[in-house]
């Protein structure tokens, strides 16, 4: 049988409403997850409650990138700022070692909800990192 190796996590692309703006350094997962409603009426016959799922919530996507001189993320969040929701469409694609696209979450109504600009150090050599966290109504895995 032969060997088959997972993807690697590195080879990603992200792109908002169908426009690449940017590459990320580091993207988070999106992530789904059901509260359960634990529920018991006194007459069951066993001593423990049953379980059914609740509420669908989603975790927010962070996404970190070297600062440039591209304002767009940024300008995206001063609109959240000034009353503007513009929810968006994310997709964050997986590539193989042929730049094939081998897996895509697509992130439904996203808006920006946190901005981060860079720390500064002087005796440091790193580079600056801008960060946008977005909150979202949903994930779909397409590929």
């Amino acid at each position: 049988m032969a060997m088959v190796y997972p993807f690697k996590k590195y080879n990603y692309e992200v792109t908002i409403d169908g426009k690449s703006v940017g590459g990320f350094s580091e993207v988070s997962a999106p992530d789904i997850s059901s509260d359960p409603i634990e529920y018991r009426e006194g007459n069951f016959a066993v001593n423990t409650v049953g379980k059914q799922p609740g509420l669908i919530k989603y975790g927010n996507v962070t996404l970190k990138w070297g600062m440039t001189q591209s304002m767009d993320l940024y300008n995206w969040m001063k609109e959240v700022e000034g009353g503007t929701i513009n929810r968006k469409t994310v997709v964050i694609s997986l590539h193989d070692d042929q730049q094939k696209e081998i897996a895509k979450w697509t992130i439904i109504s996203a808006w920006p909800t946190k901005y981060t600009a860079p720390d500064f150090n002087a005796t440091s050599n790193e580079v600056a990192v801008e960060t946008l966290e977005l909150a979202h109504e949903g994930v779909t895995r397409d590929k």
